[in-house]
Parts: structure tokens; C-alpha cells; sequence
């Protein structure tokens, strides 16, 4: 029953927004779905198994931002391969975006979950099995299937990492490819980094003008955009292979 799964999950995270975990009662949950309860253990066996759903679409629908922020995050002029540092900008941008937002992922990128949120059992607390590398890549993340462990920080950071490279690998000089996987595991780390220890808001200095006062969000992308510049900027002719920096 695909729809009444999503609802449940829909009103299991709506309930999380206003009490904690532990007062969520699961009559509630099916109730707020428009189900029986006999329907909600049947999809999930128990609360615990909520969890561990609920957990895991979010973190499935953090991922799938990544991959869309990678896919359009630059905006190449025709006949060049693009900005490959926005378009990992754009992705950590989404990734604090969506850690300011959705509690569940940000406690999954952080592994910190607090007293109001499901503390499902099974969270990775190591990278997920390594798969072989395609020639000159480093070796990837195996995806993680519906069962096994949750994803935790290590296994996050991972698969940021390998959709990165997967994005930005196509037309890629093969031996620059060694390099590349290695800035995109800087760049991913670096994001990890600003989601632990946000950016506290500021002024933003103007010549000859009353400083601005930047948002809390401002000053994280802007951060986080010049970590992810900085690190593209070691790669061998910058930011972008042939493009004559």
C-alpha cells in the first residue's frame, strides 16, 4: 500500500514536529493518516520500524537533492563542461539548507539525535562497504539497499562524495580523475563541517556604506561556497580542467 505508507510516514514527521518521539503514540499516527492502526503494524511492525522508515526516506530524499543540486547547481556556457565547483556549491548549499530544515537529517549527517528525536537502532556508524572503482576513481559506496543499516554521518558524507564525482566525471581529463574524487571528498567533509558548527550571522562589509546585516542562511552558503571554491582551487588549472585558469 504505497500511498498509505507515505501518508503514515507524512503524519509520523508531522507529529515530530510537535512533541517528542517517545510522545508520539502510533493510534495517533494511523489516525492522522486516515488508517487503522492494524494497517500502520502491518506496514512497519512496530514504532521502531517507523523510525528506522521514516529516517530513511528522509535521508533517501536528501540524497536525491544532492543528485538534482549537482545536476543543475552551474550554469555551463555551450561546448564547456561548466563551473564544477558551483555545481558542488549548489549541493552543499542544499545540504544546509536541508539540515536547518528536517531535524531527521540533520541528526543523520551529524549523528547527534537529542531527546525529541527517533533514535532507531541499525544507524552505520562506519562507511558502507567500498564496490570497485571504475579506472583512476576512487572506490565507491556501495547503495544502500531498504534493509541494513541506516545511513550515518561516514555513510552520508560518502555517497555526497560519490554522487559529486559521478556528476562531474564525464569529459574529465582520466588522470585528473584521482584529484577530483579527492576534492570532492574535501568538499563534502567541509559541508559536513558547516552543518556541525553553523556560521553565526554577520555584517557584510560595503565600501562607503552602513554594513549589511547578512541572515544565518546567507552567511552559511557564503561560507560554505568559499570552502568549496577553495578546495577546487587546488585542483591542477583550478576550478575547471581546460578552461585556462
Amino acid at each position: 500500500m504505497p500511498a498509505a505508507r507515505e501518508s503514515l510516514l507524512d503524519a509520523a514527521y508531522t507529529a515530530l514536529a510537535n512533541r517528542a518521539w517517545a510522545a508520539v503514540r502510533m493510534v495517533d499516527v494511523a489516525a492522522a493518516a486516515g488508517v487503522s492502526r492494524q494497517t500502520l503494524y502491518n506496514e512497519f511492525g512496530s514504532k521502531e520500524g517507523l523510525a528506522r522508515a521514516l529516517v530513511r526516506r528522509e535521508t533517501d530524499n536528501y540524497l536525491a537533492g544532492v543528485a538534482r543540486a549537482l545536476a543543475r547547481g552551474g550554469a555551463p556556457a555551450a561546448g564547456t563542461r561548466g563551473d564544477a565547483a558551483a555545481r558542488v556549491v549548489a549541493a552543499a548549499a542544499w545540504t544546509l539548507r536541508t539540515a536547518r530544515a528536517n531535524p531527521l537529517v540533520r541528526a543523520a549527517l551529524t549523528g547527534c539525535w537529542g531527546d525529541r528525536l527517533p533514535t532507531p537502532s541499525g544507524a552505520s556508524p562506519d562507511p558502507a562497504p567500498l564496490r570497485a572503482a571504475r579506472a583512476g576513481v576512487p572506490a565507491q559506496r556501495a547503495a544502500s539497499s531498504g534493509e541494513g543499516p541506516l545511513p550515518g554521518p561516514a555513510e552520508l558524507v560518502g555517497r555526497f562524495c560519490d554522487q559529486a564525482v559521478a556528476a562531474l566525471e564525464p569529459g574529465w581529463p582520466k588522470e585528473e580523475l584521482p584529484a577530483l574524487g579527492s576534492v570532492c571528498e574535501t568538499a563534502a567533509r567541509l559541508t559536513l563541517s558547516c552543518v556541525v558548527a553553523p556560521v553565526a550571522a554577520a555584517a557584510a562589509p560595503e565600501p562607503g556604506r552602513v554594513p549589511a546585516r547578512r541572515t544565518r542562511p546567507e552567511a552559511e552558503t557564503e561560507a560554505v561556497s568559499r570552502l568549496v571554491r577553495g578546495a577546487f582551487a587546488q585542483l591542477p588549472g583550478g576550478t575547471e580542467p581546460g578552461d585556462g585558469g
